[in-house]
């Protein structure tokens, strides 16, 4: 029997959602009890990427919410992840192996130690993701 609840959180985009961010919401449901997604808002998807997103906010939301494994789906307003810390108090970060041993991974890591806060790596689904589709559409 498990003495607390532990809360796993995540984030993204999910613009034109497929099955790389699929995994990472079941992956992340396993290994938590209630698991918190962000939804980037399209203006900060805007200056983080340099662009809005295809699918607008509103509809992103409602499909990662819809999706079973997500227990609560969040407006992520900013790219301060300590804002959701404090909004959630989360016992682990979910995020993409292609963040593992990267400068910004390590300053992640570094963020959260003072909180007792684990990264967790899952695997990133490297033959697609919403920029490869993007470049595809752009091309039709």
């Amino acid at each position: 029997m498990k003495n607390k609840n532990i809360i796993g959180y995540t984030s993204g985009v999910f613009d034109l959602f497929h099955i790389g961010h699929l995994n990472i919401l079941k992956n992340a449901k396993s290994l938590c009890d209630f698991l918190v997604v962000g939804v980037t808002t399209d203006e900060v998807a805007a200056l983080m990427k340099g662009k809005k997103p295809i699918i607008p906010f509103a509809e992103r939301i409602e499909i990662v919410e819809s999706i079973k494994f997500v227990d609560k789906a969040i407006a992520k307003t900013s790219t301060n992840n300590l804002m959701a810390f404090e909004e959630i108090h989360f016992n682990v970060f979910f995020k993409g192996d292609d963040w593992k041993n990267t400068p910004k991974g390590e300053e992640l890591e570094s963020l959260f130690k003072p909180y007792g806060v684990t990264i967790q790596y899952f695997p990133y689904t490297k033959h697609t993701s919403s920029s490869i589709l993007r470049s595809i559409l752009e091309k039709l």
